[in-house]
């Protein structure tokens, strides 16, 4: 594996990664990482030591969607947020529809 390749693959819920994890997953800078929670667009605990934050799945999931917005459509990280958090409240939404019966 290339020293700057991304890592794929599937994160479980149960496992939790650093800051430094997180980054080299989503191929950014660590610095990238501590804006986006600092910002409240990306999860980690802002009141503990920054070396104590853990990340989950969903975070490496959202990471990357902010990147891939970020970068395609030039956006900034509050802008980027919003449109992942309206998409996933479109899913949701859609998700209750089908299970109510209704489409």
């Amino acid at each position: 594996m290339q020293p700057n390749q991304p890592i794929s693959g599937v994160l479980l819920d149960e496992v939790a990664l650093t800051l430094e994890e997180l980054a080299h997953a989503v191929n950014v800078e660590p610095e990238w990482v501590v804006r986006h929670v600092q910002a409240g667009v990306l999860g980690g605990e802002i009141s503990v030591q920054v070396t104590s934050w853990r990340f989950r799945s969903g975070d490496l999931d959202r990471a990357r969607r902010l990147l891939r917005i970020e970068r395609d459509f030039d956006a900034n990280e509050e802008l980027a947020a919003l449109v992942i958090d309206l998409g996933d409240e479109i899913r949701r939404l859609r998700a209750r529809m089908r299970a109510l019966g209704v489409e």
